[in-house]
C-alpha cells in the first residue's frame, strides 16, 4: 500500500540527488579549469625556452621574433591561455620533440600499456587485500594478522624500484620464471596486429596462443609488484576500518545472540565499511595509473611512465605536459566517480 508520505520522500530523494549532482559537476569543473591553469603556468616557469628548442641556439634574432610570433608567445598571457584552451579542445597537445610525433599520439599509443598493468595490479591487489583484511579480523593476533600486518609494511617501507630490480634478478635472471622487460619478446612485438592497443587482448585476438602466453610472461611480474603495493595499503586501511567497527556494540549483541563471526563479518561489517572500501580501492588505482613511473622504467614498460621519465631527461615541455594534464585529468575524474560512488551508497541516499 503506497502512502501519501512516499512520492514526497523519492521526490525529496531525487532533489538531493540533482542538487548534488550539480555540486559536483561544478566542483569537477572547477577543478579541471584549475589543472589546466597549473599546466598552463607550469609551461610558462619551465627554465626551457620553447622558442630555442625548435630552431636551435645558433638561429638569428629575426628567426627567433618570428617563430614568436608564430608560437602565439608575442601575445597576452590571457590570450595565450585561451590559445591553449582552443588547442586542448581540438586535442592538440603539441609535438614531442624527442619522437618528433604529436603528443595526442603518443599518449593514445602509450596510455593501454599503463592501463593493463594498472588494471591487472588493482585486481591483484584488491583481491588480495580484501580478503587478507578480512581474515585478519576473523582471526585476530593469530597469523594472518601479523601476515597482514608485515605486507602492509613492506608494501609501504620498501621501495617500488627495489622491488622490481630484486624481482628481475631473482625471477627473470635467476630461475628463468618471468619474460623479462617489455611487453612482448621481439619475435613478436613486431608481428602483432594492434586492434585495442592492448597487448594482453591484441595477443589474444591474433589466435597465436604462444603469443599470448609471452604476453603473460611479461605482464605477471610487473603485476605481482605493484598489486603487493596495492594490497598493502588496501590491507591496512580497510583492516583498520573493520576493527573500528567491530568493535561497536551491535557486534555484541549478534554475538551474544549466537551469529557466527565470519557471517558477522561478511553480512554486517563489510558492508557498513563499504565507503572506506571503495574510497580505498580507487585511491588505490589512481596511486596505480599515476605512480607506476619507476615500475616502468625497471621493466622497460612502454607505457606513459616511461613516456615522462625520458620526456623529462630531454627537457621535452610538450611531452611533460601533456602526461601531467592526462594523469592529472584521470585523478580528478576518478575521485570525482569516488565521491559519487560514496555517497550512492550511503544508507538514506535514496
Amino acid at each position: 500500500m503506497i502512502t501519501a508520505a512516499q512520492p514526497e520522500r523519492r521526490a525529496a530523494g531525487w532533489g538531493r540527488l540533482v542538487k548534488r549532482l550539480t555540486g559536483n559537476l561544478l566542483s569537477l569543473a572547477v577543478t579541471l579549469l584549475g589543472l589546466l591553469v597549473f599546466t598552463f603556468t607550469l609551461s610558462h616557469l619551465s627554465p626551457v625556452d620553447p622558442v630555442l628548442q625548435r630552431i636551435g641556439d645558433h638561429a638569428s634574432a629575426s628567426t627567433y621574433a618570428q617563430v614568436r610570433h608564430q608560437m602565439g608567445l608575442d601575445q597576452s598571457l590571457p590570450r595565450q591561455f585561451w590559445n591553449y584552451l582552443l588547442q586542448l579542445l581540438h586535442g592538440n597537445l603539441g609535438v614531442s620533440q624527442v619522437t618528433g610525433q604529436s603528443v595526442g599520439q603518443d599518449l593514445l599509443r602509450t596510455f593501454p600499456a599503463t592501463f593493463t598493468l594498472a588494471t591487472c595490479s588493482l585486481l591483484v591487489g584488491a583481491f588480495g587485500g580484501i580478503g587478507l583484511a578480512l581474515l585478519s579480523v576473523w582471526r585476530p593476533k593469530s597469523w594472518i594478522d601479523h601476515l597482514a600486518r608485515v605486507i602492509s609494511l613492506l608494501g609501504y617501507s620498501v621501495p617500488v624500484f627495489w622491488f622490481g630490480l630484486l624481482g628481475l634478478l631473482l625471477f627473470y635472471a635467476v630461475l628463468h620464471w618471468s619474460a623479462g622487460p617489455g611487453q612482448l619478446d621481439d619475435i613478436y612485438a613486431y608481428t602483432l596486429e594492434t586492434k585495442t592497443g592492448i597487448v594482453l587482448i591484441d595477443s589474444w585476438l591474433s589466435g597465436d596462443r604462444e603469443m599470448f602466453y609471452n604476453a603473460l610472461a611479461h605482464l605477471w611480474l610487473p603485476v605481482a609488484i605493484l598489486g603487493l603495493l596495492s594490497m598493502a595499503s588496501i590491507t591496512r586501511l580497510l583492516r583498520a576500518s573493520l576493527l573500528e567497527e567491530n568493535s561497536k556494540e551491535y557486534v555484541t549483541l549478534a554475538l551474544a545472540k549466537g551469529a557466527g563471526r565470519w557471517r558477522i563479518l561478511w553480512h554486517h561489517l563489510l558492508p557498513n565499511t563499504r565507503g572506506t572500501l571503495i574510497t580505498v580501492v580507487m585511491l588505490s588505482y589512481v596511486s596505480l595509473l599515476e605512480g607506476s613511473v619507476l615500475t616502468e622504467s625497471v621493466f622497460s614498460w612502454p607505457g606513459m611512465g616511461r613516456y615522462l621519465t625520458n620526456a623529462l631527461f630531454a627537457s621535452d615541455l610538450p611531452a611533460i605536459l601533456g602526461t601531467t594534464l592526462v594523469i592529472g585529468t584521470c585523478f580528478i575524474l576518478i575521485n570525482a566517480l569516488t565521491d559519487a560512488l560514496v555517497w550512492l551508497t550511503r544508507p538514506g541516499t535514496r
